[in-house]
């Protein structure tokens, strides 16, 4: 009876080690072989989501065949609380143990906002609302000229005042790295009026080449107590007045007095228009070493410029010329 007893003891546990080896195998092979998803899924799990939670959402999302299958293979090697949360793309037909992976090293899905340069704050901060997957409302109050342009990476779940937190602390850095290294005999105070003078320069052109330059001739005129005569200053004041945007300048427009007029003024103006971008800055620390004092659009997208009024005014007839004036 012992011998009986033993040997029906051996067989059964014989057997269990079968069924277990036989069922790790199934579960090597489900989680090795290639997923379901013929594209590219986008998974999102939630903040204190534990394991079968986690694989029920990837086999429902279609990314795993089997929920069962992938939470045990997870849990035989000890990661079952190694999941991390957040955002996840994953590649079409790519095997369970990859995800697995993924989600233990916590590589989550980078979406990215572009904030163009020469964005007034208010539209930049409008970029941040419209963004998708991030949360709460854009902080009210920034000041103008205050968010560095950039392409800014941000996860699922991130909230939008953190995301401008990072635009304004990006500005302030960069500011303080490119100050310290301006060039010699510069006829500006502070940073604050580089930023100034930057929004000014990046409201004026969209030509990178252009910038320096431009800059020159602003700061040519600073030195010698002329008006500047920029036009999107006074855009920018009339804005302020509630006028719409793309409304075209008129005489009249020119000689309203607001503190941004700088055909009124003999100086920069209280604060910048926009938010100038690096190149902006670098082009107003770092002027082109020209006498010129003017410039006025070539009518290909570009400027033409000139050290005397004649020469000036000849630049201004031809591109009246190009215009049909």
């Amino acid at each position: 009876m012992v011998r009986t007893g033993l040997r029906l003891l051996s067989l059964a546990f014989s057997l269990v080690l079968a069924l277990g080896l036989a069922g790790l195998a199934l579960t090597i092979s489900a989680v090795q072989a290639p997923g379901p998803a013929t594209t590219d899924v986008t998974v999102q799990l939630p903040r204190g989501s534990g394991l079968n939670a986690i694989a029920s959402v990837l086999e429902t999302s279609g990314v795993i065949r089997s929920h069962q299958l992938f939470a045990l293979w997870v849990r035989a090697s000890g990661n079952d609380e190694a999941l991390r949360a957040g955002e996840y793309r994953f590649d079409a037909g790519t095997t369970g143990a990859n995800v697995a992976r993924q989600l233990i090293e916590g590589r989550t899905f980078k979406r990215r906002l572009t904030i163009p340069e020469g964005l007034t704050t208010e539209r930049a901060l409008a970029l941040v609302d419209e963004a998708p997957a991030l949360q709460g409302a854009a902080p009210i109050g920034i000041a103008e000229g205050m968010l560095l342009p950039e392409t800014y990476q941000y996860e699922w779940g991130d909230t939008r005042a953190a995301l401008v937190t990072r635009m304004q602390r990006a500005h302030s850095e960069l500011l303080a790295s490119l100050w310290p290294d301006r060039a010699d005999g510069l006829n500006l105070q502070s940073p604050e009026q580089a930023v100034i003078l930057a929004s000014i320069v990046e409201r004026e052109t969209g030509v990178a080449s252009e910038r320096p330059r431009i800059a020159a001739v602003f700061l040519n005129r600073l030195r010698l107590g002329m008006r500047l005569q920029s036009d999107p200053t006074v855009e920018y004041g009339l804005k302020l007045r509630g006028r719409a945007d793309g409304v075209p300048l008129t005489r009249d427009d020119l000689e309203t007095d607001t503190p941004y007029n700088t055909y009124r003024i003999r100086a920069l103006p209280p604060g910048p228009i926009a938010n100038p971008g690096r190149a902006a800055l670098v082009a107003v620390l770092h002027p082109a070493a020209t006498n010129e004092l003017y410039f006025v659009a070539d009518g290909t997208g570009g400027h033409a410029f000139a050290t005397t009024l004649d020469e000036h005014n000849r630049n201004v007839a031809r591109y009246r010329a190009i215009r049909g004036d």
